[in-house]
């Protein structure tokens, strides 16, 4: 079956330091190009997104806060998956001083190694949430919230089934989303476990090895991609 559309996380995955090289922007215009779908899912909000990344508009659908929103670049509509956290949580988190803290439409998040007082709030108050890792990073949401609910959301509103989607991610919120994918792919630069749960991992890192996983499909040669190629 072909792959009609390429499922991408954002930080070093497409992007390297936070900014996506224009050789990469190539590499997605030639892929949209050709009349397939792209489609972004990312742990960022829109308004962080926005300011790094303002070419949204290559994507069909950008699956934003882990999950729990999906923008559409066309009409500028936001859908929300989830409620956001209650305010009490918030408050409580920054009543123990957690810094820096990113309070989204349905996500929390911090860095490590605060992952520990997010979930003693969690616990202390009751709350149906849970905690994810993105590296260095620690997010809260919605139990039963992640990327992989984001971009099914997503991926029904564009038509397109989880078979025909290559996605491709480095870091452990990704495996969420890779394991439903029709062919699930790690850039060079990815975490040890997730390199190790896929079906392919790139040659390059980040962006470079996104543009490779592009130039492969288009050409076909996708499967001459085996796990054994990384360094």
């Amino acid at each position: 079956m072909p792959y009609r559309a390429l499922a991408c996380d954002y930080d070093a995955t497409l992007a390297t330091r936070g900014r996506v090289p224009g050789t990469v922007l190539e590499g997605l215009e030639e892929w949209r190009q050709s009349g397939r779908l792209l489609l972004l899912v990312t742990g960022r909000t829109l308004d962080d997104l926005r300011s790094v990344f303002p070419p949204l508009a290559l994507f069909s659908r950008v699956v934003l806060e882990n999950g729990g929103v999906v923008f559409h670049p066309e009409t500028g509509h936001v859908d929300l998956l989830a409620r956001m956290p209650p305010e009490q949580f918030v408050r409580r988190l920054r009543d123990r001083g957690i810094q820096p803290l990113t309070v989204g439409q349905v996500l929390v998040a911090s860095k490590l190694p605060h992952d520990r007082t997010m979930g003693e709030a969690i616990r202390e108050l009751g709350l149906e949430l849970h905690l994810v890792l993105n590296r260095e990073s620690v997010m809260a949401l919605p139990s039963g919230v992640t990327k992989a609910t984001g971009l099914e959301a997503a991926l029904r509103q564009v038509r397109v089934p989880w078979e025909q989607v290559v996605g491709v991610g480095d870091a452990e919120n990704d495996a969420a989303f890779l394991e439903r994918c029709g062919r699930s792919i790690a850039v060079a630069n990815a975490i040890p476990s997730l390199r190790e749960s896929v079906d392919q991992v790139t040659r390059a890192p980040e962006g470079a090895g996104v543009v490779e996983v592009v130039r492969g499909l288009l050409s076909g040669a996708v499967a001459g991609f085996p796990k054994e190629m990384t360094p």
